[in-house]
């Protein structure tokens, strides 16, 4: 049985994979917490990027930029002139909405909002009677741009203070250390540069859980090519976005690819990679042919030449772009989704269990003493899992519920310690999605689990 959203923010609090941000005062604005399951799942989704993009990738590297960045940047960028969202208030409630949502959620998606400018955004919302979604009315201000950058200072007085900016987007990190990158790592073109780091936009309808908020997490993968060769590396970063969705153990069907109808005046070619969210489909990540454009504002704002020199023809040129992103957060929501399932069992209980990639569980292992009596075998057996695995130690309530709990958080496999373990030194292991059981010697655990959770 899918997920739905109101499910999925129930199991996410109650289990401890995600709570409402300060929550104690009431929460903040769609910011979430990461709890102890939650934080291990969303880091193994960011190891299993990274390793796919930036460790098995050739001639790719990582770096971390920093989040305050020279203003000039976003100068360069045209963040500081062009980064802004249609907002319209509700004269009624005074409720503030972003146009482009009211018109996808009147039309159902039969219309398509990025292929048309505020003027007929305005004229259409009038049209339909497009409707508030808080109270009902139709009776909007007029549309207003509204920047969506983050604006802080730097500065010990008043008079020192200099704007800065939290980023928007981590791709500008990137770019401006391009140089930086293949210097000194004697990279030679195509090469790619990989980072993951938080992002901070000003939403003012930010909402469906963690699907969009303030705060957020980008993966993103750069790949600098030459001119005439981008066109080829663009489906390339096509297939291999959508082939580590499958391989995290995503279903096709509930995946699509979605050009763009309009472009961004950058873009020579963009995709969106879709979900089948319990919001309905929605971008999940997207593939962009960026030209050389970034590099060029770079080069033009900055007064430093980012050409590349080839060193065996000695051509120069400004590289293309292939950009890869995918929100960290986003990319979460979605394997809930994905793993979600409740199933009927033969008594007729009903079992919820999330069926991640082994790889993805937050814990490889719980280790479940059948009685507290034998808790020192268990724990022995415990700690020595511990030195390979993140794993967790349950011996609270009855076996049957211990295993409840961890199918609800994904645990693929419970090791249960018996009397049997005492004669032999044999354990139980349970299969989290077949809960079928087989029993093998204590000192084969590591290598047992260590063969199944391989990504």
């Amino acid at each position: 049985m899918k997920a739905t959203m109101d499910k999925l923010v129930n199991l996410c609090k109650g289990r401890g994979i995600i709570y409402p941000g300060s929550e104690i005062y009431g929460g903040m604005g769609n910011t979430w917490d990461y709890g102890p399951v939650g934080v291990e799942i969303k880091n193994n989704i960011k190891r299993a990027w990274w390793k796919r993009f930036v460790q098995e990738s050739d001639n790719s590297f990582g770096i971390d930029a920093a989040i305050l960045m020279n203003s000039r940047v976003w100068e360069a960028s045209g963040h500081t002139t062009s980064f802004s969202d249609p907002k319209m208030d509700c004269k009624c409630c005074k409720t503030r909405h972003r146009a482009d949502v009211l018109i996808e959620a009147h039309s159902k998606g039969t219309v398509n909002p990025d292929t048309m400018t505020n003027e007929e955004m305005q004229a259409y919302i009038t049209e339909h009677h497009v409707a508030c979604p808080k109270c009902g009315k139709s009776d909007f201000t007029p549309i207003r741009t509204f920047n969506l950058m983050f604006e802080t200072s730097r500065g010990v007085t008043e008079e020192g203070q200099n704007i800065v900016y939290l980023r928007p987007e981590t791709a500008q990190g990137e770019f401006v250390n391009f140089l930086n990158v293949q210097r000194t790592t004697r990279a030679k073109v195509p090469f790619g540069i990989g980072q993951i780091g938080k992002a901070f936009r000003n939403e003012i309808t930010p909402g469906n859980f963690i699907f969009r908020t303030i705060e957020f997490e980008q993966m993103e993968h750069q790949w600098f090519c030459k001119k005439g060769t981008d066109g080829e590396y663009y489906e390339k970063y096509k297939k291999a976005a959508l082939d580590f969705l499958l391989d995290l153990g995503f279903d096709r069907e509930h995946l699509r690819y979605k050009d763009h109808d309009k472009l961004a005046h950058y873009a020579k070619a963009a995709c969106d990679i879709q979900y089948l969210f319990p919001i309905g489909w929605s971008e999940l990540n997207g593939i962009h042919n960026r030209t050389d454009y970034d590099l060029s504002r770079h080069s033009e704002f900055s007064g430093k030449n980012m050409e590349y020199t080839d060193p065996v023809t000695g051509e120069k040129y400004i590289p293309y772009v292939i950009e890869y992103s995918i929100g960290a957060d986003r990319l979460m929501l979605a394997t809930l989704t994905e793993a979600y399932d409740e199933e009927t069992l033969e008594n007729g209980e009903t079992r919820v269990v999330m069926r991640f990639n082994p790889a993805i569980a937050a814990y490889k292992a719980a280790v479940l003493p059948l009685q507290k009596n034998l808790g020192d075998k268990a724990r022995e057996i415990y700690r020595n899992l511990t030195k390979s695995f993140m794993c967790t130690y349950d011996e609270a309530g009855s076996i049957g519920k211990r295993y409840r709990r961890q199918d609800e958080i994904g645990t693929p496999f419970c090791v249960t310690v018996d009397f049997e373990t005492q004669e032999n030194g044999t354990v139980t292991v349970r299969d989290r999605d077949s809960m079928q059981q087989i029993r093998i010697p204590a000192e084969e655990l590591e290598k047992y689990i260590a063969d199944r959770i391989k990504f």
